[in-house]
């Protein structure tokens, strides 16, 4: 399974790219084997030492008994010490977000691709599309 924010791709450069785990509750891992997840607007906040996501919405899951979980809590997100000091460093930087690209299941885990991105104006969104435009026509002469 693989959920990608299409939108990041086309709002942002990414400059970086990193991978790290997701600690959920068990139903959020249900819901999320369903798909019922919402993450285009969400972005990754750093504190007290630790990278968290917020603005992400997992569906409550519908089989669940009174312990559902939040629709849109805070999930904490799992880096190596020396990968969230390398993106404490980049939100120094004028222009620098963190956002979420997308999120996959590797070794039945699910995996969340983190990107360092710097935002695009509006002529090079423009540029973007003319390069989809142009290989999209050239898919289909091939």
């Amino acid at each position: 399974m693989k959920i990608v924010n299409k939108k990041a791709y086309y709002d942002y450069f990414v400059v970086e790219e990193y991978t790290c785990g997701l600690v959920l509750q068990g139903s959020e891992v249900k819901s999320l084997r369903q798909g019922d997840v919402n993450f285009n607007d969400g972005y990754i906040i750093f504190k007290d030492g630790e990278l968290f996501i917020k603005n992400m919405r997992i569906a409550k899951y519908k089989e669940a008994t009174y312990n559902n979980h939040e629709e849109m809590r805070d999930k904490k997100l799992l880096l190596t010490k020396k990968e969230i000091g390398k993106i404490s460093k980049s939100y120094d930087e004028k222009g620098i977000t963190v956002i979420p690209l997308e999120i996959f299941t590797l070794k039945n885990r699910f995996k969340l691709k983190i990107g360092v991105c710097r935002g695009k104006k509006n002529w090079d969104k423009r540029e973007s599309i003319k390069a989809k435009d142009i290989e999209r026509e050239y898919q289909r002469k091939f």
